[in-house]
């Protein structure tokens, strides 16, 4: 997947197909709050999400207090939203599944 800078249309199109994530930086940026059950489930999400970013070569910029795992992704390389961010939230709403 390459690191290419999205168009405002294809970052609309993109972010509309996720779950609740948003637009943020001026554009530039998608954000999300996970909250889970307890600090185990947060920490095995983001074991998860650890792994799958190692594959993309693509990783989040993001915290972790007990339950919650704050979430910012954007590509430093562009100054901007790639498909890799969409791509890598997308697997992250999927790690968040019961």
């Amino acid at each position: 997947m390459t690191r290419q800078k999205l168009d405002t249309a294809a970052v609309e199109t993109a972010l509309a197909a996720l779950d609740n994530w948003t637009l943020d930086r001026d554009g530039t940026a998608i954000s999300k709050k996970f909250v889970f059950g307890d600090f185990s489930e947060a920490f095995a999400f983001m074991t998860r999400t650890a792994m799958a970013a190692e594959t993309l070569d693509h990783h989040p910029e993001w915290s972790n207090v007990y339950k919650t795992v704050d979430v910012t992704l954007t590509t430093h390389a562009t100054g901007g939203l790639s498909r890799l961010d969409f791509e890598l939230a997308g697997r992250m709403d999927g790690f968040a599944r019961p």
